[in-house]
């Protein structure tokens, strides 16, 4: 991967905002971020998606003259909880799971060999997934999906790993108490959640979004909490709201997986 040290050199930096794993900085029309052992990995994962076609992912550029990561920018606008109205809409529902089918047909033939990666994989291993593919790290263009961000803890594991994620923040599959989600019927997420597994395709059914949801909810759980004992005090009120979540969830899954009436 190219290096890029001295590019953008006297160009004013400036703070990104959002997310939780912090240190994302815009310099130019580049992101800069600190790097890790995980970082040739997620370079090399871009540059192949976007020689797949996937241009709707940042540019590679290697590491700047301060040895940060350094991607392109994504212009457009990154929505930040509570979500605006119009991210709730099925047109971005379907694009964002016809979004996730490409990227993961993309990676059936990326090659593994010697690859790390900043979080663990997931057995079967079938594809890269994103494993953060929410809202807050998509791009928008005239209220329209126009990008995916924030690959930094992408990894391998099954289609039905990051599909479940996307459904738990986009259907969405939360307690209807969380206030980063949608105030609606349990009717109108099951038709949501129908409608995101029929778009992606068929290697998931909706109950088996729903039963992954509810795993990864005490899996994320239990990561956040181990950043919080690392001192990552701003992330701890986030663990008691996915345990909340993973078990409203558990209680309504066969009312959002009963087939359409």
């Amino acid at each position: 991967m190219t290096d890029h040290a001295g590019d953008e050199i006297d160009d004013v930096e400036e703070a990104l905002t959002g997310g939780n794993m912090g240190g994302a900085t815009r310099v130019g029309d580049s992101v800069r971020r600190p790097a890790g052992a995980w970082t040739p990995t997620i370079q090399r994962l871009l540059a192949h998606l976007r020689q797949r076609g996937l241009t709707w992912v940042p540019e590679p550029r290697g590491v700047d003259e301060y040895g940060r990561d350094n991607l392109s920018h994504l212009p457009g606008v990154v929505p930040q909880d509570p979500m605006p109205e119009w991210v709730w809409s099925d047109e971005v529902l379907v694009r964002a799971a016809d979004m996730m089918a490409q990227l993961h047909q993309a990676t059936i033939d990326f090659n593994r060999d010697e690859s790390v990666w900043r979080l663990p994989a997931h057995e079967p291993v079938e594809v890269i997934c994103h494993n953060d593919f929410a809202p807050y790290n998509m791009v928008f263009t005239d209220q329209r999906l126009s990008g995916v961000i924030d690959w930094d803890t992408a990894s391998p594991g099954p289609r039905v790993w990051d599909l479940a994620y996307l459904a738990y923040r986009l259907v969405p599959l939360s307690h209807p108490a969380n206030a980063d989600g949608l105030a609606s019927s349990l009717p109108e997420r099951a038709r949501r959640l129908r409608l995101l597994c029929r778009t992606y395709g068929p290697a998931a059914t909706p109950a088996e979004v729903a039963s992954v949801a509810v795993q990864r909810l005490h899996e994320l759980a239990a990561f956040t909490e181990a950043r919080a004992d690392e001192g990552h005090e701003h992330v701890r009120s986030h663990v008691d709201l996915y345990r909340r979540d993973a078990s409203w969830l558990a209680e309504h899954t066969d009312v959002l997986c009963a087939p359409a009436s």
